[in-house]
């Protein structure tokens, strides 16, 4: 059985020609109403990423889940993700449990490296230590996730002996998922660990990641995990409407204004059109579109992967509100319903 679900980063809305940004407050009030649509239509889950920049609104992911899961009644409600590296696992764990206990149960994590460095020197930490934080801060999440009360030693945070963790959430352990990019170790890691992998797909041809779900199938089954537990997914970048052409058209500007706010920082050429319009191809790592055509390109990305998950990430630039609602709408009314029928 595969969950359909939606993740976001909370972007807000920019005019650089104006200067405007949005205010954070108002893009947080939107995206409430946008997961109370998502639960009301039957999605599966809803995550929220975690970032300490202008350009999006949600630095503690924890604590909107925490808002969402007095407004919602069925959708699980998770990070997308969480930078555990630049936090302490312990209070993260604490946090995560809380909001399970608020939603009776809903609650997931999705631990990852995310995909700038801004936390690091933030919360006062070394990018030359980059891999083994989140290496060793993963592993106590589990650990503590596993264990009511916990041993515990490493390198970059003070040890723990036999230390009871509190609150402990209503599931027996909370859901951890591991996101990654396109790096083999972290996808054998997280096979080692029996941890269920999302992998982002945001550039290039999803068929090039085949390769990295045969490594993680592989680690994963060769540390003896329980193969009726594997679960996999994906996230890719989505946008949803009535008119194939016409939501392309209208979309571009807004998603090739992000990837130009990111690439500056990061050194990229220009976005341009043919990048959008291939990623819109069947090969393509977008999912932008009416309903049929996107239908069709999620349920052969399923087949090709035997996915258990998927994520449409549905606000990159952040369109408006009204068309957030609309998107989602397509999505929960006809694309999923129509990628089951596929998939029978």
């Amino acid at each position: 059985m595969v969950e359909f679900g939606i993740g976001m980063f909370g972007d807000v809305q920019i005019d650089e020609t104006k200067g405007y940004i949005q205010p954070a407050q108002q893009r947080l009030g939107e995206i409430v109403e946008e997961v109370k649509l998502m639960d009301k239509l039957g999605l599966d889950f809803f995550g929220i990423g975690e970032h300490h920049r202008e350009d999006y609104a949600v630095a503690s992911p924890e604590i909107f889940l925490a808002a969402l899961s007095t407004v919602t009644q069925n959708i699980k409600l998770g990070s997308a993700v969480s930078v555990i590296s630049s936090t302490d696992p312990v209070k993260l764990f604490q946090d995560f449990a809380t909001v399970d206990l608020l939603s009776k149960g809903r609650a997931e994590i999705m631990a990852g490296r995310g995909s700038f460095i801004e936390s690091f020197p933030l919360f006062g930490l070394d990018l030359k230590d980059y891999d083994a934080l989140f290496d060793e801060k993963l592993r106590l999440l589990v650990q503590l996730n596993q264990e009511k009360t916990i041993t515990w030693s490493g390198e970059f945070r003070k040890p723990l002996y036999k230390q009871e963790i509190f609150p402990r959430p209503q599931q027996d352990q909370l859901p951890i998922w591991v996101a990654v990019g396109g790096t083999p170790a972290s996808v054998i890691r997280a096979g080692k660990l029996g941890l269920p992998v999302m992998f982002a797909i945001i550039g290039g041809d999803w068929r090039n990641f085949k390769p990295l779900f045969e490594y993680y199938k592989q680690a994963y089954l060769d540390n003896g995990h329980n193969p009726e537990k594997f679960q996999v997914g994906v996230h890719m970048h989505s946008f949803f409407g009535e008119d194939s052409q016409g939501v392309a058209d209208s979309y571009y500007p807004v998603y090739s204004a992000q990837m130009d706010r990111i690439g500056r920082s990061r050194n990229w050429p220009p976005y341009q059109r043919q990048n959008f319009d291939y990623g819109r191809s069947p090969n393509g790592h977008l999912l932008v579109g009416a309903a049929e055509g996107t239908a069709q390109k999620i349920t052969t990305i399923i087949q090709e992967f035997n996915l258990t998950r998927f994520s449409a990430h549905m606000d990159v630039g952040s369109p408006a509100h009204q068309d957030m609602m609309n998107s989602i709408k397509i999505y929960a009314e006809q694309i999923v319903p129509r990628v089951k029928e596929l998939l029978k």
